[in-house]
């Protein structure tokens, strides 16, 4: 007889029964806590990094002009027309890399506008699209 059959089969009677142990309770309710807890943080971070953004750019069109330009046309939709945006655009090259990005004022007036720009880029570029908007314009783009 191993070892292992020998723990397995004590004789009867004679230690008790085995009770499996319990964990104390504080433990659960601990466990239960923390859970709460990061499951909360990641709902809140989920919520504010993929909800409703409150300014948004979508790509209407694209031109490619002469001397490694293209113009973009895009349509800009905000959730307060009072406040000045701005709105990042870029071209990209044959293999998907950037190879030009420009930053495009939104003055402020009404909820959606159509813009349009010339961007210059550093090699051919075949597409162009929107990075993201912001309301925080840099004061270079505010100043008169």
């Amino acid at each position: 007889m191993s070892t292992r059959e020998a723990a397995r089969t004590l004789p009867e009677g004679r230690y008790g029964t085995i009770r499996p142990r319990k964990a104390p309770r504080w433990r659960m309710w601990l466990f239960t806590v923390v859970a709460i807890v990061v499951s909360s943080a990641i709902a809140f971070v989920a919520y504010k990094n993929l909800g409703d953004t409150p300014i948004d750019a979508e790509r209407v069109g694209f031109a490619a002009q002469p001397g490694d330009s293209m113009q973009i046309t895009i349509n800009v939709t905000r959730d307060d027309g009072g406040r000045a945006g701005v709105c990042i655009v870029r071209v990209r090259d044959l293999s998907g890399a950037e190879s030009g990005r420009k930053e495009i004022l939104v003055p402020a007036g009404g909820t959606s506008r159509r813009m349009s720009t010339v961007i210059k880029s550093s090699g051919t570029p075949v597409t162009a699209d929107v990075f993201g908007c912001s309301y925080d314009v840099p004061r270079y783009l505010s100043s008169p």
